[in-house]
């Protein structure tokens, strides 16, 4: 947790350190010890033009708003969005993609770099929650996504929300979408650095500026009191090979990690490490080496949910459309997209991860999901996976939502949505009443164990009231 200036952020981490190494006998072991490096300080310059009616340039997007912006979303619910160029010196680690050199070794100091930072937050200071979500931007498609980004969640708790863009393959594709705003982008040093070895400084000096600025403040004056880094999927590999082996060489900047749909790093260090993972994510070799919960680490897996599911497909639909001129379209072998609400898990586990660090509350731990002595998952009659957290999607089910599917390109990560039929509803349910208390009684027993927010609760109660009707109408 934060105060408001970078010496006295880190001045209480490093006071310590030092009257502790003055206490040292000298020539003893930990007397000789290195500091700590200090994170770089970018330059921030913006904000960029934003006007999402803007003219679109013949042959190119014109720099009129940043690459899929949510800006007019937000606007109705008292939030802005802005976009930030930060330049500054970074580190050169080996990243997760450099062969033959272990992760985290330095291979070079302040390499030269500018990146591009988008900021949502509130407008209204009284707003802000005083959390800042700075997400690694996930490029596994071939341009940044927002993968953890959800407004309901994010205002609804008064959070700002932070995309990053630290990896070469999202930088490229911006400055071909729109050389006139992105044309000055370069995270690889003019391509010394192309396996993303400045991506993991670049991603700690951008959460940097939103504590100490320096040029133009990203943040609007607001003073972020807790710091949490944020990923999914690929970009959770750069997270954890932060934290495992660089983190240990530099001063601190995130309070604590959320690793979603990833991989964990080992280490067990100070800042507290919150694993979420959908079914997808969790087969038998995974959960063989599942680390174990502790008072710096959590894991919870979720039922029924996949790596890329039904919300984040239709969030970013339409923004497809408009900036890349269609929508992907997949043919997967099952019809795609479990319909398992990952975001509401993902919503608690932020909540809960600010109260660790903030009042050293550990979160509360949840089951795993099951497998049985082959290594199958264990499923019931319907073909629901066991064990986990068991949201009302998958307890009190309408489909068969599941985590597994396969396919061309990214259908395995997809899961399953295989709405149940009218007779199948019929034997699971004798009335509509019955569905919507059987809902409300499981979402209840997730908000007291914490698995979901009360607001995700009342979201779900009125998606089942409105499938209620239909199962009265249907018969």
């Amino acid at each position: 947790m934060h105060t408001s200036t970078s010496a006295s952020r880190r001045g209480g981490t490093a006071v310590a350190l030092g009257l502790a190494l003055a206490l040292l006998a000298p020539g003893s072991p930990a007397a000789a010890e290195e500091p700590l490096r200090p994170v770089g300080d970018v330059t921030v310059t913006g904000p960029l033009p934003s006007d999402p009616d803007g003219d679109r340039l013949s042959g190119e997007l014109a720099s009129t708003y940043p690459f899929f912006s949510v800006q007019e979303q937000l606007a109705a619910v008292g939030y802005v969005e802005e976009e930030f160029l930060v330049s500054g010196l970074a580190d050169a680690y080996a990243s997760p993609r450099t062969p033959q050199i272990a992760p985290g070794t330095l291979l070079e100091e302040d390499v030269p770099f500018t990146t591009r930072i988008v900021v949502r937050r509130p407008a209204d200071p009284d707003r802000f929650s005083g959390t800042a979500l700075v997400e690694w931007q996930n490029v596994t498609a071939g341009y940044d996504l927002d993968a953890l980004w959800n407004l309901e969640d994010v205002t609804r708790s008064g959070d700002a929300w932070v995309g990053v863009s630290a990896q070469q393959v999202g930088v490229d594709q911006l400055r071909g979408w729109s050389p006139t705003r992105y044309g000055s982008l370069d995270v690889t040093a003019g391509g010394e650095y192309a396996l993303d070895q400045l991506a993991m400084d670049i991603n700690a000096q951008a959460g940097k500026a939103l504590l100490a600025p320096t040029g133009t403040d990203p943040m609007g004056g607001l003073e972020v009191e807790t710091l949490l880094s944020i990923g999914a999927s690929q970009s959770t590999r750069y997270q954890s090979a932060y934290y495992d082996a660089v983190l240990p060489q530099v001063e601190a900047v995130f309070d604590g990690y959320a690793i979603v749909v990833g991989t964990a790093p080992n280490r067990a260090g100070s800042e507290p490490v919150f694993q979420v993972q959908s079914e997808t994510d969790v087969t038998a070799a995974a959960a063989a080496a599942r680390r174990p919960d502790s008072d710096v680490f959590r894991r919870w897996e979720v039922a029924g949910a996949a790596h890329s599911g039904w919300q984040g497909q239709q969030y970013r639909a339409p923004l497809s459309e408009r900036d890349l001129g269609g929508a992907p379209q997949y043919t997967c072998d099952r019809p795609p997209f479990s319909r398992v609400p990952m975001h509401h898990v993902t919503a608690a586990a932020y909540a809960h991860l600010v109260r660790w660090v903030e009042e050293g509350v550990a979160p509360p731990t949840a089951p795993y999901l099951q497998f049985d002595a082959a290594g199958a998952k264990v499923r019931n009659e319907l073909g629901l996976a066991q064990g986990g957290i068991q949201l009302s999607q998958v307890a009190v089910p309408t489909a068969l939502n599941s985590g597994d599917n396969s396919g061309a390109s990214f259908c395995r990560l997809f899961g399953t949505y295989q709405p149940f039929g009218a007779d199948q509803l019929a034997a699971l349910y004798r009335n509509q009443g019955a569905y919507v208390s059987a809902v409300g009684a499981v979402d209840r027993a997730n908000v007291r164990a914490g698995y979901i927010e009360q607001e995700d609760a009342r979201v779900n109660h009125q998606e089942a009231v409105a499938f209620g009707r239909q199962l009265r109408g249907g018969r």
